[in-house]
């Protein structure tokens, strides 16, 4: 017992000292400019807060009710900061100079200052409580460092995008999904509300749209074909009044939630409510042989898989009047600039067998199904404009002419972002594949992740990562206006799989999203910042991927000697590791000092790990194979 007191000591010793020996004063994202001083700032009990905008309250209210969950006392309110005295002072005073979004930070040893206006001010506090040391014994006094922080965004559009088509979730959980990217200085929700698997958002007018298309009769098991059908039925959506509750919530976070209505494909439950959205309404939904189903398999249905699906919008006035009734209450519950369209994924088969819609391209002697396509965002972004909001699209609806006044968001790889950008247009870069913005992805290689759309994607890869293509003009690159990660849940049914997939790799997407590409430093991202920020989590009810031991590689090995120097991604962890084949687990052996191991000649070894946190969270396992010239067979 006296062991385990004297190493949960040592270690919040170490972490506070950690956190106030790492150059950017444990802030993720990395601020622009970080110069510390001589000296510190002891909050304790005699600290007043001072904030005499109004405009301000709800920060300052924000910071007292940190303060007192994390210190177990309440600073004393006040106007002025009187002679002598300790403070906290709040102020927009000075805020006009700062570039948009940006705040300062200067800190004393009597005064801890932040200046900001709206957005700014809130993540000048966002930083401020990052630099606060957790956890902070209750009555005691809370030193920071002296130190001046000037900070600011490098792009205006910093996102994080939610499937809930595919599988969907409580208010309470967006509102916490919502609450981590405000913590980490995100600012775009995109929502993505309708699919081929369910329709989310309540529309009043067209009650069908959550009556039917709001349920499936099951769900496939497993990855794509599947291994078979749940059979059950999976429904839901959101009320306006709740999507109302959760925009509110969102702006007090300066956040906006950008709303996506998908069109024309990845729209068979909306056709499946409405069949004569259809190009062929009389067809039953094609399902295919490798299919598993659940239920009728007569008329239109909601999609139970995956994948992408022939029966797309006919673009009639009858689509056109029904899109724009959508569009109407859509537009009436949020108020952000943009509404995302979709224009992703639609198969032109329907529109090629369609006499309509041959006759259509005839009669605006279009050229083919993709001009179609075009003709058919441009008619939805041309209302969309007439009530005052603009467009966001995959980088699909650059095929066949891009709408005029159209932002771009790049999936598919980069290609798409360059070739709107040297079409003067605006782009957020999101890329899937090797770059890993899609948050679904794999995070290691081990057999114990948990069931995944595929791909490869870890947090040093999205950090790695420069949304700036660097083909791009200086003037085209001014249209590079951000970047975001993804989260599409074909494969996540739970809020806590959500956090895991999500959780560190939305870290890296912050400080891509906010930090200058010269303040960016990996080992110090990872080694001193992130193990802080996950040791906070580890403390809470979040989920979250725990890192592999510092120092060790999935790569193979060869060779005879091998030296292994590992170090805890968390502070606190321990590395449980074995080399006899075994799953290590708590009663393998303890990693304590480095790791020599010879192999023999044409032999081999696998080493290992797993990581516990102070939490008793254990991480998958890793293996690192051994190589000195044994034949090449699969290692049991």
């Amino acid at each position: 017992m006296r062991k385990l007191l004297l190493f949960t000591f040592v270690t919040l010793i170490s972490i506070n000292v950690f956190a106030q020996t790492d150059s950017n004063m444990g802030i993720i994202p990395a601020p622009v400019s970080v110069v510390k001083k001589q000296g510190s700032f002891s909050l304790d009990k005699t600290v007043v807060l001072v904030s005499a905008d109004t405009a301000n309250s709800r920060v300052a209210d924000l910071l007292n009710a940190f303060i007192v969950t994390k210190a177990g006392f309440a600073l004393r309110a006040g106007k002025t900061i009187m002679p002598g005295s300790k403070a906290i002072l709040l102020t927009s005073i000075g805020a006009d100079k700062l570039p948009a979004e940006g705040y300062k930070i200067t800190i004393t040893n009597k005064q801890f200052k932040i200046v900001g206006k709206g957005a700014g001010l809130f993540y000048g506090l966002q930083s401020a409580m990052q630099m606060m040391p957790d956890p902070i014994q209750k009555g005691s006094s809370v030193v920071i460092n002296a130190v001046e922080i000037n900070d600011y965004p490098r792009f205006k559009y910093r996102g994080l995008h939610l499937d809930v088509g595919r599988h969907m979730f409580p208010v309470a959980f967006v509102k916490k999904y919502i609450d981590l990217m405000s913590q980490y200085k995100l600012n775009n929700f995109h929502w993505h509300l309708t699919e081929d698997q369910g329709w989310r958002i309540e529309i009043k007018k067209y009650p069908k749209l959550t009556g039917v298309g709001s349920s499936r009769n099951g769900t496939i098991i497993g990855n794509y074909p599947g291994t078979g059908n749940d059979n059950i039925v999976y429904k839901g959506f959101y009320t306006q009044d709740e999507i109302k509750d959760i925009v509110d919530y969102a702006s007090q976070r300066f956040i906006n939630v950008i709303p996506e209505i998908e069109l024309p494909g990845h729209s068979s439950a909306a056709i499946a409510a409405y069949p004569e959205l259809s190009c062929f309404p009389e067809r039953d939904t094609f399902i295919g042989d490798r299919t598993t189903w659940a239920g009728s398999r007569k008329g239109k249905q909601v999609q139970q898989t995956w994948g992408v699906y022939q029966d797309v919008f006919v673009p009639s006035e009858n689509t056109f009047n029904f899109l724009e009734g959508v569009l109407d209450e859509v537009i009436a519950l949020f108020p952000s600039k943009y509404i995302h369209i979709g224009g992703d994924e639609s198969p032109k088969e329907f529109w090629k067998e369609s006499k309509f819609c041959q006759d259509l391209i005839k009669k605006l002697n279009l050229k083919d199904e993709h001009e179609l396509q075009s003709y058919f965002i441009q008619r939805i972004e041309k209302y969309i404009n007439s009530k005052g909001r603009s467009i966001i699209g995959w980088d699909e609806i650059l095929e066949g002419g891009l709408a005029p006044k159209a932002t771009v968001m790049s999936w598919r790889g980069i290609d798409g972002g360059i070739a709107a950008a040297k079409q003067n247009h605006d782009v957020i870069m999101s890329p899937s594949g090797p770059i890993g913005l899609y948050l679904d992805s794999k995070q290691s290689n081990s057999k114990d992740e948990p069931t995944n759309i595929g791909g490869f994607s870890t947090y040093s890869i999205i950090y790695g990562y420069d949304p700036i293509p660097k083909e791009l003009t200086p003037e085209q690159q001014s249209h590079i206006i951000g970047v975001q990660g993804n989260v599409w849940t074909e494969y996540i049914r739970t809020p806590e799989k959500i956090e895991y997939m999500l959780l560190p790799r939305m870290f890296a997407l912050s400080e891509i999203a906010w930090s200058p590409v010269a303040r960016k430093d990996l080992k110090n991202f990872a080694e001193e910042r992130l193990p802080l920020h996950l040791l906070k989590l580890d403390r809470t009810t979040t989920n979250y991927w725990i890192p592999t031991p510092i120092g060790q590689s999935e790569k193979a090995m060869t060779g005879e000697n091998f030296n292994f120097a590992l170090r805890e991604p968390i502070p606190g962890s321990r590395i449980y590791y074995t080399l006899d084949l075994s799953r290590p687990s708590i009663n393998a052996t303890l990693y304590t000092t480095p790791l020599k191991i010879t192999i023999p000649t044409g032999q081999k070894r696998v080493l290992k790990t797993i990581v516990v946190t102070p939490g008793n969270r254990t991480s998958v396992v890793t293996e690192t194979i051994m190589n000195n010239g044994a034949p090449d067979e699969k290692t049991k």
